[in-house]
């Protein structure tokens, strides 16, 4: 067989937290595969990347009080003892906001917009569309950072694209009293030129109608993408006509790729994270000095996206379009996988403690080859849930991995050692047993090989452990530990535990890309270089059919071969373990700093007296001329007289919105000389400390009833 020059990605993780146990479940399942194509001798190339642009990185790194190319480097910072820890072996991990990104995601978009006209023309459009502005954030919003009341259910606190409550989707504009959910004011629609490839557009369409169907995709992600295309009701009474033209830009500010050509206007988050993929691909060829062009344009290359259920409409629409149509390769196959849920289906909660914090099980000294074999036992090639549960795990990981596979090298290694000096049997006597079994290994591995590649994980280590038990089998039928005790038992003694270790160490070639640390150590013990499949073709020299005597390779049953000093090689888990990984996150009593500062030291009653509050009424306000942060404030706080008061409070209020309402003053304060006039009092307004713009200024407003001149007590 050929080397196979492979391609292989996981979704991105967004930049905005640590990694979750749906990532590390998801980079298992594609790094077992990884593992297992490279032991047939195909080279791969796994590449991942931060996820880094968007709205939401931009808000919480201001937040933060740092820049967003710092927010995601702390993210960065924290991945590597995740992916070290559960052995998965990226050959690179890097940034969508790199320079090879903003590159490659420039030129694809070029490649777009400048297809010929010859060839139908450009796929990019510009359109004038409407939306949601925050006035005090001078933003607009993405949809996610709208809320309001549900125009079906009426449901209040929902986000501006779908409802939490009844599921029913629609527009931000649809929202009944909408509000930003970074400011809380009440957004503006305003204009705004954006961009759009053409994803309706004929030839997307029958491009796409015959990617998706042509077994790219598993046959029910295949047919949940076919009814995209057509005309269908949706559950709440509406139509979708087929596929949509997609939004791929967005206003600044904005923290992403700026588009060639259009100064303020940014690719959209999910433009350019896929072709992350490629930039992550193209950095390491880079550092090894390969060329990213000959490498892409190689027409053997196979090309291999592993993702969630939740993003399959960007990898197997937009994607491969964008790809296509740009005059690049398309995925030979997109492989989605369902959710981790907890516990017989529930959702994963820490503070319920139900949440699997992946650095929490590695904490406690909790193998992560535990939970390699666990998940791979419950990974088909379907996008079902994976459910991780307690009892469940112990179960299978104290029976299949301790109790059956390790089992078989701690009852029969020590013989080895202490009775024929480490060495194998060079023979075997009445070995028709034997080679019978052997025979089993010799016609089961190759299935096993096939559910691998298929990434059928559970089939395969269910063939697996059928080995195991019958391995087992053998070991306590022919009892070495009572051969041991007789003389003229010792020729069979050796033949039994040596072949023990032989079904061992074929059971190990095929766990390996499970259990890559048990692998290595296992290879150590035999003192034999690293296990490949070659190990299991080469254990047959006849065809099926023949004597089970006459099938088997001498050669791979070890004969003479001396091995090392057997060491134990993993432990069992225990309900401590379990109850600790699973136990709710101690209530901690944080110090709250309400409105971001600590409460002013303690006064008493008389010098509160001494601040005399009133309540005043704003009888005109105007702008301040050569100021763009105050107000001029005429009050009427009963005197007789008006008083003046300048404000800071022009970039929340206009002077309309001011006039005529009642507040609350400081009546007693001494006058104070300003540039632009004198101001007799001042006007009370809460904020936030930590808001650092003047934005957030909320001047104080009496319920109804109070009347200019009442003092506050």
């Amino acid at each position: 067989m050929s080397q196979r020059q492979l391609f292989v990605t996981t979704a991105l993780p967004y930049a905005n937290g640590n990694f979750h146990i749906g990532h590390i479940m998801e980079y298992i399942q594609a790094d077992i595969w990884v593992r297992f194509q490279r032991m047939q001798g195909n080279k791969v190339d796994f590449v991942g990347a931060d996820d880094t642009h968007g709205a939401p990185i931009m808000i919480a790194a201001e937040k933060a009080g740092i820049t967003p190319q710092q927010f995601v480097a702390n993210i960065a910072a924290g991945r590597k003892p995740y992916l070290d820890g559960f052995h998965i072996q990226f050959d690179n991990w890097h940034s969508t906001d790199a320079p090879e990104n903003h590159e490659l995601a420039r030129q694809i978009y070029r490649d777009l917009r400048d297809i010929p006209e010859s060839q139908g023309g450009s796929l990019i459009e510009r359109r004038t569309i409407d939306q949601f502005f925050d006035p005090e954030k001078n933003m607009f919003l993405p949809d996610r950072f709208i809320k309001g009341e549900c125009p079906k259910c009426h449901a209040h606190d929902q986000y501006g694209d779908n409802c939490e409550v009844c599921g029913a989707v629609y527009a931000p504009t649809d929202l009944i009293n909408p509000f930003s959910a970074l400011s809380g004011a009440k957004p503006e629609l305003k204009s705004s030129e954006h961009f759009f490839f053409k994803l309706s557009d004929p030839r997307c369409v029958e491009f796409l109608e015959k990617w998706t169907q042509d077994g790219k995709l598993q046959a029910e992600v295949a047919n949940k993408v076919k009814e995209w295309f057509t005309v269908r009701t949706n559950p709440d009474g509406t139509t979708s006509e087929g596929l949509g033209d997609w939004d791929i830009s967005r206003d600044a500010p904005y923290f992403g790729i700026e588009i060639p050509d259009a100064p303020g206007k940014y690719f959209y988050v999910w433009l350019d994270a896929p072709v992350g993929y490629l930039a992550s691909l193209k950095n390491l060829l880079d550092k090894r000095g390969e060329n990213y062009d000959a490498y892409m344009a190689n027409p053997a290359l196979e090309q291999y996206h592993f993702i969630g259920k939740d993003i399959v409409t960007f990898h197997t629409l937009f994607w491969p379009a964008m790809l296509h149509f740009s005059g690049r390769k398309t995925p030979n196959n997109v492989f989605v996988h369902g959710f981790l849920t907890v516990n017989n289906g529930e959702k994963m909660s820490k503070s319920r403690g139900t949440g699997l914090d992946p650095l929490k099980y590695l904490s406690l000294g909790m193998n992560p080859e535990w939970l390699r074999y666990y998940l791979a036992a419950k990974l088909n090639n379907k996008n079902e849930d994976v459910d991780f549960n307690a009892d469940d795990f112990m179960q299978r990981v104290n029976s299949d991995m301790i109790g059956k596979y390790v089992n078989i090298a701690s009852r029969t290694s020590g013989f080895i050692a202490k009775k024929f000096e480490g060495k194998l049997a060079s023979g075997y006597e009445n070995s028709l047993q034997e080679m019978q079994l052997l025979s089993l290994f010799a016609d089961t591995l190759p299935g096993i090989r096939k559910a691998i590649e298929a990434r059928d994980y559970s089939k395969a280590l269910r063939d697996v452990m059928m080995l195991t038990d019958r391995a087992n089998e053998y070991v306590s039928e022919r009892a070495p530990w009572d051969l041991s005790k007789h003389a003229d038992k010792q020729v069979e003694l050796h033949t039994v535990c040596s072949f023990s270790l032989v079904m061992f160490k074929l059971l190990t070639l095929a766990l390996k890309p499970i259990l890559p640390d048990t692998a290595q150590k296992v290879e150590q013990f035999f003192n034999i270089p690293p296990l490949t499949w070659a190990d299991a073709d080469n254990l047959l020299i006849t065809p099926e059919g023949e004597q089970a005597a006459n099938r088997i390779n001498p050669a791979a049953m070890m004969g003479g071969h001396t091995i090392n000093a057997y060491q134990h090689l993993m432990q069992r888990v225990t309900p401590e373990q379990l109850e600790a990984l699973f136990e709710p996150p101690a209530v901690v009593e944080e110090k709250v700093t309400p409105g971001g500062e600590e409460i002013a030291p303690t006064i008493s009653i008389d010098d509160f007296a001494k601040v005399d509050l009133r309540i005043a009424e704003i009888v005109n306000c105007e702008a301040v001329e050569g100021s763009t942060k105050l107000l001029r404030l005429t009050l009427d706080v009963g005197e007789g007289k008006t008083r003046n008061v300048f404000s800071g409070v022009a970039s929340m209020y206009k002077p309309e919105d001011l006039k005529g309402k009642l507040t609350v003053m400081v009546a007693n304060l001494a006058p104070r000389k300003m540039k632009f006039g004198v101001s007799e009092g001042m006007v009370l307004a809460a904020s936030h400390a930590d808001d650092k713009t003047d934005a957030g200024i909320y001047v104080l407003h009496p319920w109804p009833g109070a009347k200019p001149g009442m003092r506050i007590h």
